[in-house]
């Protein structure tokens, strides 16, 4: 059972990038990271604590 769709999405984090390859090819590399280092991306973006940052974009 996937818990995926149980929980509220919210953007926390986004890169600049040029190209759709670029763009799988980071998000791959994010995926494959430890969980410290996600945390630490979103933190050093978004440090008002995890606020949604969508409507701001």
């Amino acid at each position: 059972m996937s818990l995926r769709g149980s929980f509220p999405k919210q953007s926390v984090y986004y890169e600049i990038l040029c190209g759709v390859r670029n763009a799988i090819s980071r998000e791959k590399q994010i995926k494959g990271g430890a969980r410290a280092k996600k945390i630490e991306l979103i933190n050093g973006m978004n440090d008002a604590g995890w606020k949604d940052i969508y409507d701001g974009l």
